[in-house]
């Protein structure tokens, strides 16, 4: 008994200690990474850029060293860091070329995708070269790659070459089997981001929308494809109608789509002959050092503050929010950027379909204030539209990218009414004693009476004159013009520039010389806000999250998704102004 329990105790002490050793490893493993994460690396002369082309794409994105430790199928990709770094490897003498490696893009917009293609056009004004290689090509990773000097594909792949769709998904007739109904109340014939909750098919005007601004970004990618393969623009559309994608490779080489075919070791021996490096490991530098390295140069000059809002507009972020436009923080920061003496102009980046019509008010008046102090500029992501165009409107001067979405100047509200799935489907019953008329207005137990639609309407077309209002004080115009290009209307930022919602077609770096213009100064650089949080923050709530997400969609099955799109319904303030949908055309 005395062995038992004398060896009982020695297992257990050892268990402790071990459990202490294991915990001080990690504190200093974690310490390590946050070390490397803050150092910045050295470029060895010769080196190549390797920009690999796989994840989901943001416009900015906190670093994620256990992620680069353990691996990940689909990482997350910074836009910015990847713009950073291609600047940094025009600029810097010991990167000879970019090696880019086509995968699978998730979350990237065509104006994402044209601004990754822009940058590495620029690149090649260096005289360096781009070499791009991919077992297989997706619509959007060829769209990239098609600027580079060499397009090299797999003996056995595919380029996905097909055109472009927009697919929404409309619920109503589910939502009716579970018995909810929607009530709606809008102003603008092609605000249709109810469609999918009232409809079975888009309405005639939002087909009419949705053709105009596919066509005009699949033209603008034909224009850019043509120009960089030498192809004519009529023979890209055949090869996009004749199923390209099942195509001989052979046969993409003799169409000029591709440049040859090799396998990977083929790609390798390339890259060795341009550097010289004929055995060890080839001088390949990740998108990540050369931006962390880029960015370690010494700042000079004035100070250009670049500030990232993107994601939905919400009145306040609450802990299940990822990738949202807070207006209480957005507000604040807008605010210290404006108190800021150091900084003499501003860039506001956005990248959002919209949102809370009440935050973008709140978020416009202080673009307004702080255009009062500093130039501003905005500069449009993949989307500015609705609430995205409202906090943009008020800025000295719009750049978009021509495959921007913007516009979308309407309002709508969307309340459901659960009244027949409490009753019929739950057996729950309600009985209700007021003091006032109104008192239980908003109940999900009962549907709106025709006086409060009435007044439900008139709220919304307020909310509609005030955003129209915004726009025309913002760009100079007269209300008349401003309702002819709204009631919901969705642009790309080429046609934005024709109708005068948008200065200038661009991206970022646009934008910031046109900051640096107004603002009178010749010697700038810019900073970035707001700064991501670090990677460790929200570790395991971020866990929680997805396991709470997975076990949803494991429980609720194909009811996961409308019933997800209900409770971020409920979630949202009355007033919205929101891009119709989502849109689902990047092949």
């Amino acid at each position: 008994m005395k062995d038992f329990v004398k060896y009982t105790l020695a297992t257990l002490c050892g268990l402790f200690l071990a459990g202490i050793a294991l915990f001080i490893l990690g504190i200093l493993s974690i310490a390590g990474m946050m070390t490397m994460e803050s150092a910045a690396p050295s470029i060895k002369p010769q080196s190549v850029l390797r920009l690999t082309l796989n994840g989901e794409l943001q416009e900015d994105a906190p670093n994620d060293p256990l992620g680069d430790l353990f691996g990940s199928t689909y990482p997350t990709l910074s836009l910015r860091e990847i713009q950073t770094a291609i600047q940094g490897a025009k600029e810097n003498p010991n990167i000879d070329g970019i090696y880019i490696e086509a995968q699978t893009l998730l979350g990237a917009t065509p104006a994402m995708i044209r601004d990754i293609r822009e940058s590495l056009a620029d690149f090649k004004k260096s005289g360096k070269y781009i070499i791009a290689y991919g077992d297989n090509y997706t619509q959007g990773a060829y769209y990239i790659c098609s600027i580079a000097d060499s397009i090299i594909l797999n003996p056995q792949g595919q380029v996905n070459w097909c055109g472009m769709a927009s697919q929404p998904i409309f619920y109503k007739d589910l939502l009716e089997k579970i018995g909810i109904k929607m009530q709606v109340f809008k102003v603008g014939s092609y605000k249709s981001a109810v469609e999918p909750f009232t409809a079975t098919r888009m309405s005639d005007a939002n087909r009419e929308q949705v053709t105009s601004y596919l066509n005009d970004i699949w033209q603008t990618m034909l224009t850019d494809v043509s120009r960089s393969r030498s192809i004519k623009k009529d023979l890209l559309n055949e090869y996009a109608d004749s199923m390209l994608t099942f195509r001989p490779a052979e046969e993409l080489v003799r169409n000029g789509m591709i440049d040859s075919l090799c396998y990977i070791d083929g790609v390798s021996r390339m890259l060795r002959a341009k550097t010289g490096k004929d055995k060890g490991a080839l001088p390949l530098v990740s998108v990540k050092e050369l931006a962390a390295a880029t960015e370690a140069t010494p700042k000079k000059g004035d100070k250009i503050a670049v500030y990232y809002a993107y994601g939905d507009i919400v009145d306040r972020k609450t802990e299940w929010s990822e990738n949202v436009i807070d207006a209480e923080t957005v507000c604040r920061d807008l605010r210290t950027l404006r108190e800021d003496e150091s900084v003499k102009a501003v860039v506001l980046r956005v990248n959002s379909g919209g949102g809370s019509a009440y935050a973008s008010e709140q978020i416009w008046h202080e673009v307004k204030l702080l255009r009062e102090a500093k130039p501003v500029v905005v500069s449009m992501g993949g989307m500015a539209a609705s609430g995205g165009y409202y906090i943009s409107c008020a800025a000295n001067y719009i750049v978009a990218e021509p495959t921007t979405l913007t516009g979308s100047i309407g309002i709508f509200g969307l309340i459901p009414d659960a009244s027949q799935l409490l009753s019929d489907k739950l057996g729950l019953h309600f009985d209700v004693v007021k003091t006032n008329a109104h008192a239980d207005f908003g109940t999900l137990a009962r549907p709106f009476n025709p006086s409060e639609a009435q007044m439900m309407q008139g709220y919304i077309q307020r909310g509609y004159k005030l955003f129209t209002e915004r726009v025309a004080d913002g760009r100079n115009m007269k209300t008349g013009q401003v309702e002819k290009l709204a009631e919901g209307r969705v642009w790309t930022g080429r046609q934005a520039v024709e109708n005068g919602l948008a200065d200038a077609n661009g991206n970022l770096q646009t934008a910031i010389k046109k900051a640096a213009s107004l603002a009178q100064i010749k010697d700038y650089h810019t900073e970035y806000a707001p700064t991501p949080s670090p990677w460790y923050e929200g570790l395991f709530d971020q866990q929680k999250k997805d396991y709470l997400n997975t076990a949803l969609q494991e429980t609720l099955g194909t009811y996961y998704a409308p019933l997800m799109s209900l409770r971020q319904i409920r979630q949202m303030s009355v007033l919205q102004a929101r891009i119709p949908y989502e849109p689902n055309f990047i092949n």
